[in-house]
């Protein structure tokens, strides 16, 4: 996408102005949207972006520009007004560049750039719409939506790499509305991966749709949930997104190398129940969070968190290393040229245990199943957080009892991660987007089914 002639001169003007390392993260992304309102099609929406993030290292300093604009006159200009105020005599010699190529793990086949295939996805939507509304005549609207995207990227950097990648992502959603007159619920389903729109073959319209409706229905007839502290057993999949927010983001050296996370000087320590072992793992084929080379253009791989409820390894990108000392771990990412990089989560969850469902609900007296997770907010130094549970039980005397709704779940990571005393065996994976400093980026949480034995829960009973 870059001329490498211009890369190679750009690359030795930055190492010309006193810089340590040198950058140039070239993208090309296409994307398509595609919208429904129950069986109408809202808007399609297709684009196309180009650009080139500048990086520039001076010690631990970053400094960080973007352009439009490939010829290579505009991007030294960039990089001199970058350096203006750090400028210095060459301290090192820039590489000449030794072109590496990636093996792709994640071969996408129905590709943006073949066909967006927009009569096929809107088919998919109505399909899911149809179904939604045939479970049930108290669905008053569904909100589809279905978005690809297709992201080239290319790396020249003053160590003498040049690499790039190209990265598919799909993901489909819909969520379903009921009503009673009086009051109004909503329930949602969601799909994707790193691939193409064959994700089509894997996923039902019909699975969607009835699934939506059936969340729906669950929360219209729920009843006010009971507040205090008490056990809870969170539910597999997206429940992982408690661990993902609350501490997860903890293990970012973002974090670790500015001492604002409570896990900063602990590692090898026991910071969790030793039911209890986590992982971020770049390396799953296809699915949602992975990537073949991180932002940095370094190779993703499997990262060992906590095992045993040991501490053991933090996520590390180029800058983390340098600031803490420990090894980089494929964890640079950013959401497109216009961030720099910055230790991201990938596909991050707890690893599956032995126990069963009907094992962890029945050791509960009184008690909450959180089989649905939602949003929250969380405080970035501490890991407190609040959750709320978009699909939820009251349990008492080992048995689920009634549905229950607005209920959240309040607590801090450290914390959480000391109760949790049971790890289920139905483990899987939920699709999101996670904001940090380096803008948003696709990532996988996900657990199997596990119980908390004393948190905070909040509720109006």
């Amino acid at each position: 996408m870059l001329n490498h002639q211009t890369a190679q001169s750009v690359i030795d003007h930055g190492i010309s102005l006193g810089a340590d390392f040198a950058e140039l993260f070239v993208e090309r992304s296409q994307t398509n949207t595609i919208s429904t309102l129950s069986n109408q099609v809202q808007s399609v929406e297709s684009g196309i972006d180009f650009g080139i993030g500048l990086r520039l290292v001076y010690g631990t300093k970053v400094l960080y520009g973007y352009t439009n604009k490939p010829e290579g006159d505009e991007l030294k200009r960039i990089l001199s007004e970058l350096a203006a105020k750090d400028l210095r005599d060459p301290c090192v010699s820039a590489f000449n560049f030794d072109y590496r190529q990636i093996k792709d793990l994640h071969l996408a086949v129905r590709t943006l750039s073949n066909d967006s295939e927009v009569e096929s996805k809107v088919a998919y939507l109505l399909r899911a719409d149809l179904a939604a509304r045939a479970a049930s005549n108290m669905i008053s609207q569904t909100r589809g939506s279905c978005r690809q995207k297709e992201q080239h990227v290319e790396l020249f950097n003053s160590e003498g790499l040049h690499t790039g990648d190209t990265r598919n992502y799909i993901r489909t959603s819909l969520t379903s509305i009921a009503s009673d007159g009086s009051e109004q619920a909503t329930g949602s389903w969601n799909d994707g991966g790193l691939m193409g729109w064959e994700l089509e073959d894997d996923i039902s319209a019909e699975k969607t749709g009835t699934e939506a409706t059936r969340q729906a229905l669950v929360n219209l007839g729920a009843k006010p949930c009971p507040s205090g502290r008490m056990p809870v057993v969170i539910g597999n999949g997206f429940g992982g997104v408690i661990f993902h927010e609350a501490c997860g983001h903890l293990l970012e050296t973002t974090s670790v190398a500015k001492k604002a996370s409570v896990f900063h000087d602990q590692m090898g320590q026991m910071i969790a129940n030793t039911a209890v072992s986590a992982v971020d793992d770049g390396t799953m084929t296809k699915q949602w969070g992975s990537i073949n080379i991180d932002d940095e253009g370094l190779d993703t791989q499997r990262t060992q968190l906590i095992k045993d409820g040991k501490l053991t390894s933090f996520l590390v990108d180029k800058i983390g290393a340098e600031q803490t000392g420990f090894e980089r771990t494929g964890s640079g990412r950013r959401e497109s040229y216009k961030y720099a990089p910055a230790s991201r989560m990938r596909n991050t969850f707890i690893e599956p245990g032995d126990a069963g469902l009907e094992e962890m609900i029945g050791s509960i007296d009184k008690g909450i199943y959180a089989s649905h997770m939602g949003g929250g907010s969380v405080q970035p130094g501490t890991g407190e957080f609040n959750f709320a549970v978009t699909e939820g039980y009251y349990v008492e005397d080992g048995k689920i009892q009634y549905p229950i709704k607005a209920a959240t779940l309040i607590s801090t990571g450290p914390a959480v991660l000391k109760e949790i005393s049971m790890v289920g065996n139905d483990f899987s994976l939920a699709c999101g987007m996670c904001g940090s400093v380096s803008g948003a980026v696709p990532t996988s949480v996900g657990q199997a089914t596990l119980k908390v034995d004393d948190i905070l829960v909040g509720g109006n009973a």
